[in-house]
């Protein structure tokens, strides 16, 4: 998960120092007044997620199969808890209808 959140800031960063140099090359229009760092932000942001949906698929399927064996381990394990309690409760019951 960790590497793909890296990835994703890479690709963003990439697309940050490309746009950058496009708008004070001048082939990309300034922002108005000193919204200029606000503009290339945004367009870096609109430009890198399509290139994040492509080019990282396999590494965002790995950490989604990642992210699915993680929940089923929790709910593995709550399931446990849960009929570890169901044993207990049901033997303070038979010990109580004992006595």
């Amino acid at each position: 998960m960790l590497r793909y959140t890296l990835m994703r800031l890479g690709v963003f960063v990439g697309c940050l120092v490309v746009v950058s140099g496009l708008v004070y090359s001048g082939a990309l229009p300034r922002g108005l007044g000193d919204s200029n760092i606000m503009w290339i932000a945004l367009l870096s942001l609109v430009l890198s997620a399509p290139i994040s949906f492509v080019v990282l698929r396999k590494e965002r399927d790995r950490a989604s199969v990642q992210v699915v064996e993680r929940v089923d381990r929790m709910k593995a394990n709550i399931e446990a808890n849960r009929s570890q309690e169901d044993v207990v409760d049901d033997t303070t019951r038979a010990q109580g209808q004992a006595s």
